[in-house]
């Protein structure tokens, strides 16, 4: 496997802005899914409240006195009305809060990244582009760009700080999200279909998962 490899960069206004080598090791990894598959459920795991919740019999609002008579009625033996059995009545092994969150070591999580970079660039669906920064916040004007380059189910990930005006530009397009490098992830990289790199984000991408 070669240590780089090279990319063409791009421009907002779909011009050409030379070459940049990306690195194998962050960039050419296998693609494995099940490391993707084991870092997605990861991420939705942790973003699970937990606060599900049913009365069990024991906290339903009821009398505990007993319904009728032992015998007699010709009706089964009945005890109070909170019972699961009855309507009103508590749920039998119920729903409880609890946290759904599980341990995932770093260097599986860094596996994790590398191998969602590597996905995208191995469908060539990587694109590198000269810098996210825009004139003005006018959305209007960001999708006519957006849309020449055929952008239109994407991620655009900048360097340690994203440009306010293109921020507040693409907040109001649909199936288009834009992260600063140390937000990147598995699950927000997989879920568009091309993945957008600035200069920025390539370096302190390859200076952190290296």
């Amino acid at each position: 496997m070669a240590e780089t490899m090279k990319v063409k960069v791009t421009t907002l206004d779909n011009g050409d802005a030379g070459e940049i080598e990306l690195a194998s090791e962050v960039f050419g990894v296998d693609v494995r899914r099940d490391v993707l598959a084991r870092v997605v459920n990861w991420q939705l795991a942790k973003r699970r409240a937990g606060t599900h919740k049913a009365k069990s019999r024991s906290e339903v609002s009821g009398t505990t006195k007993k319904a009728f008579r032992q015998k007699g009625t010709g009706r089964a033996r009945r005890g109070n009305l909170k019972t699961n059995l009855l309507r009103g009545g508590g749920a039998a092994h119920g729903p409880v809060p609890r946290d759904h969150s599980h341990e995932l070591t770093k260097r599986f999580r860094r596996l994790g990244l590398k191998t969602a970079l590597s996905a995208k660039a191995a469908e060539g669906k990587l694109i590198v582009l000269d810098a996210a920064k825009v004139e003005n916040h006018r959305t209007r004007e960001l999708a006519k760009r957006l849309e020449v380059l055929g952008w239109q189910n994407v991620l655009i990930i900048d360097g340690s700080e994203v440009d306010e005006l293109f921020l507040r530009a693409a907040r109001n397009l649909p199936m288009v999200d834009v992260l600063p490098q140390q937000g990147a992830n598995v699950y927000d990289i997989l879920r568009r279909d091309q993945l957008v790199l600035t200069r920025d984000a390539v370096e302190a991408l390859e200076a952190r998962l290296k």
